[in-house]
């Protein structure tokens, strides 16, 4: 396999929304969009593959290295290297998303909203916007307010959903701010007890959400067809959210839309052009 193909296959396996959205893409860049996000998952998943925050630091500290020497002999890191270098995508942009991704490694508390829309920013923006730049055959593609939107909604959206999976090994990425307005107990979020000041603060957080997503929306509107891709993704994030905000919502458990469900809704965006 080349390092394309296995790039795919990690995408495919371990990331499938961003994967069956990047199907949707020109045949010529997708192999690279598919480079960009096996990028992504690798440094995403550092805290589940490693037993101590020094391992984690190692890891990063590998990548971090890797977009130095064209991926440091890692087949991802080539698949990477060859999309940076034919797009000329930010090294700065990797840099920060590295460097942000170190929290995960640990059990600190979120401080802020603002610090969690800074990290959703350097994480979650950034593949927004790369990837729309590589749909632009590497020119800027006038997207950053749109991709730093977009990636906030679509990051705390995900960060929702996945409260059961962090609150079992201890992370919390709900602001300690939001916590503190609603008068949550940090304990019973990792007992997964289910309360009423828990799902106000969920709400709070899925409103913040929604208005990142309505402005990427709006913003959108103004976008070349052809960049639509990079941001179909977002089409999850309405019904997520609308699932997330019903008076029955149990925030610790793991079921949510199908997989079916979440293809199909792919392919009616892609199909009308708009998320």
């Amino acid at each position: 396999m080349s390092p394309f193909d296995i790039a795919a296959e990690i995408v495919r396996t371990d990331d499938r929304d961003r994967y069956l959205a990047d199907l949707f893409a020109p045949e010529a860049v997708r192999r690279h969009l598919l480079a960009l996000h096996a990028f992504n998952v690798e440094v995403a998943r550092v805290r589940e593959v490693v037993s101590d925050p020094n391992l984690g630091e190692i890891r990063l500290q590998f990548w971090q290295d890797g977009l130095q020497a064209e991926g440091a002999g890692h087949p991802v890191g080539q698949a990477l290297a060859e999309t940076m270098a034919t797009f000329r995508l930010p090294k700065v942009a990797f840099d920060n998303l590295i460097e942000a991704r170190r929290f995960d490694l640990y059990d600190d508390p979120m401080p802020s909203l603002n610090d969690l829309e800074g990290y959703a920013g350097e994480t979650s923006s950034s593949l927004f916007q790369m990837a729309a730049i590589i749909l632009a055959g590497g020119a800027d593609p006038g997207t950053a307010d749109l991709s730093g939107h977009a990636g906030v909604a679509y990051a705390l959206t995900g960060l929702i959903r996945a409260l059961p999976i962090h609150a079992g090994r201890g992370q919390l990425y709900v602001p300690a701010d939001v916590l503190d307005r609603h008068g949550v107990d940090r304990d019973t979020i990792f007992a997964g007890r289910n309360t009423p000041a828990l799902r106000a603060a969920i709400g709070e957080l899925a409103g913040v959400a929604r208005r990142h997503l309505d402005t990427a929306g709006t913003l959108a509107k103004g976008t070349p067809p052809a960049l639509m891709p990079a941001f179909l993704p977002l089409a999850l994030v309405g019904p997520d959210l609308d699932r997330m905000t019903r008076p029955a919502y149990e925030p610790f458990a793991l079921a949510g839309m199908s997989k079916l469900r979440r293809q199909w809704i792919l392919w009616r965006a892609a199909r009308r052009g708009m998320f």
